[in-house]
């Protein structure tokens, strides 16, 4: 048996350049990890079905999960069957990357249980194939994505601070959200995000937050609005939505700022994190 840790991540910026020949939208974005975690448990099978469960009612378990596509492709390496447990902490469909999160870990995870000895880059390589975030996820940490999003490259973290995390009881469509950036300029926030990376400073980092998505969803959706404006008028150092959303995050410096923030928010809505960042 073999236990596996799945870490959810946020945008620290998000530009989206263009749309690509492929359908795809050319990003370049910084994502970091954070202390918000699934687990997944494996273990071997004398046959060689992938048989998944998880604590989570609404999570498909058959082909349609990316977790059930990464132990598929595993196989390819001589893996056998496998049980896997997913053990759900991570907003479903909440702009956290938590089904890359969990298909990440199965690369990982399958690879230890079965003593491939993959080099990570490869798993890196292979995840590219059924998502553009796993990538990303495979490595953690704080990278640079760029490309469609499975182009990484690693960065200095971005300090000891706390994030505050809010999603909304709502789901928002990702194909619409891009869809909507026709013809809009990108503002083009990496750039400085890494130079402030690379400079260390804190205050540079919260200065340099960017998402071009957000704009749209907050029109689209009011309770990302919402949330945005409470957060905004809270203790937060910077505030932001994380991908296309609907989660929305604050970071704070001190603890104490992380829990009145926590403490604020909690009180509009229901699913509220507090957690540290450890990109």
């Amino acid at each position: 048996m073999h236990i596996e840790t799945a870490p959810a991540k946020i945008n620290l910026t998000l530009d989206v350049l263009h749309k690509r020949d492929d359908g795809y939208h050319e990003v370049e974005m910084v994502m970091t990890t954070i202390d918000l975690n699934d687990y997944l448990t494996f273990k071997k099978r004398e046959d060689n079905r992938i048989v998944l469960s998880s604590n989570h009612g609404f999570l498909p378990l058959d082909k349609k999960n990316l977790v059930y596509q990464a132990a598929l492709i595993m196989q390819e390496y001589g893996a056998k069957g496998v049980d896997i447990h997913i053990d759900k902490s991570i907003p479903v469909a909440a702009g956290l990357g938590g089904g890359s999160a969990d298909a990440a870990a199965t690369f990982r995870g399958i690879n230890t249980l079965y003593d491939l000895n993959i080099d990570i880059d490869e798993l890196a390589r292979r995840s590219a194939e059924i998502g553009s975030d796993i990538p990303f996820c495979v490595y953690g940490g704080t990278r640079l994505a760029t490309g469609r999003g499975e182009i990484t490259t690693p960065l200095k973290r971005a300090g000891h601070a706390w994030i505050v995390l809010a999603k909304p009881n709502i789901s928002v469509s990702t194909k619409r959200i891009y869809g909507a950036l026709k013809g809009k300029k990108s503002n083009r926030g990496t750039k400085r995000m890494v130079e402030a990376l690379n400079n260390g400073s804190y205050y540079d980092v919260i200065d340099a937050l960017s998402n071009d998505l957000e704009p749209i969803t907050r029109t689209r959706y009011k309770k990302v609005d919402n949330l945005l404006e409470c957060f905004r008028r809270s203790k937060a150092d910077g505030v932001l939505m994380s991908g296309s959303g609907p989660t929305v995050y604050g970071i704070c410096k001190k603890e104490h700022q992380a829990t009145q923030l926590y403490n604020a928010i909690k009180g509009i809505c229901d699913e509220v994190y507090k957690v540290r960042l450890i990109g």
